[in-house]
């Protein structure tokens, strides 16, 4: 099987090209840079930045023969315009699905998020018909909504979405250090009572998920036009997670904590203060994050487990185990 991954080098889209590669499967890979890396390992490289207007005959090189796309690549975070987040998450989603379709691809699997679905209340074992929320507190799952929608409403081309939520594992650039580094600073209160359940996923088991979805995909299938929650056995409770990363790291336990509502307000007004003053960097916290980190998100994946059998390879312990060793070397 001829595959393509965009955004092969990031966390997600490696681990997808790596398992695609160990399966013997022939593998291409769109990004914005050469990643040499992936063509020792046997990939196929192709330069395409997604987010601008781009010579048709490049992405129809790259898609020439191919039988499955995953369109892993996305511009991720919780802060920046609309603009921004509109052009590399939509446009270039649907630049990509185009050009598949001329190409002739059957198969089209979009690496979506949890966060689409996810408004300003807890979400408890919902499932996928769980409606998108009416207002999103930050462009990326506003936008990742919007593609995800475009995809999975196309006719001409079997396409499915892959809803992963909170993705970890060694080369995590995002979720650990992060918490990790703001840990080792003292600047990492608990925020809200702490019994809020969330779902996690481990990388292995987001790239098998991906995988097991692409050879389930068809014509008729059930996926065709779905989306579809995965995490890890069950939920966790966030903030013994989050204890359970950082004293594994060797950080002592978070003991201090605030409210959520002084937390809301504080994030209210780092935002206003940096909109106002038109800056660019992430501020110390937002809206989003204090709803992420205060709100029980976890889903059904039963529809996953019967539609392409999906079921966690890797348990949540054996991931822990894995990725802090990996951090502490």
């Amino acid at each position: 099987m001829t595959t393509l991954v965009t955004g092969g080098n990031g966390f997600v889209g490696r681990s997808i090209v790596e398992m695609l590669l160990a399966r013997g499967e022939r593998v291409r890979v769109i990004g914005r840079h050469r990643y040499p890396e992936l063509e020792a390992l046997g990939a196929q490289d192709f330069q395409v930045d997604l987010s601008v207007p781009d010579s048709p005959m490049s992405l129809s090189t790259a898609l020439a023969g191919v039988e499955v796309v995953f369109h892993v690549a996305a511009k991720a975070g919780f802060w920046g315009t609309f603009e921004d987040f509109y052009r590399n998450n939509v446009t270039a989603t649907q630049r990509v699905i185009r050009a598949a379709v001329r190409a002739g691809v059957p198969k089209f699997v979009y690496t979506s998020s949890p966060s689409v679905a996810i408004g300003a209340e807890d979400l408890e074992g919902v499932d996928e018909t769980t409606p998108y929320p009416d207002h999103f507190l930050a462009p990326y799952p506003h936008t990742k909504s919007l593609a995800e929608r475009f995809v999975l409403a196309r006719q001409d081309i079997a396409t499915t979405a892959i809803r992963p939520h909170l993705i970890w594992g060694p080369r995590d650039p995002h979720i650990f250090p992060r918490l990790i580094a703001r840990a080792r600073k003292g600047l990492l209160p608990q925020i809200g009572p702490g019994t809020n359940k969330v779902d996690i996923t481990y990388i292995e088991n987001v790239a098998e998920a991906h995988i097991q979805a692409a050879n389930a995909l068809g014509e008729h299938s059930p996926l065709r036009g779905r989306a579809y929650f995965i995490g890890q056995e069950e939920p966790v409770n966030l903030w013994e997670f989050i204890n359970r990363i950082v004293t594994g790291a060797g950080c002592p336990p978070i003991h201090r904590q605030i409210s959520e509502r002084s937390a809301m307000g504080l994030a209210t007004v780092a935002e206003m203060t940096y909109t106002r003053l038109g800056l660019r960097r992430e501020p110390p916290l937002s809206r989003f994050i204090v709803s992420q980190l205060t709100r029980s998100h976890w889903f059904d994946h039963s529809a996953a487990q019967r539609d392409f059998g999906y079921g966690p390879r890797i348990s949540t312990d054996e991931g822990l185990r894995r990725t802090l060793a990996a951090l502490v070397r």
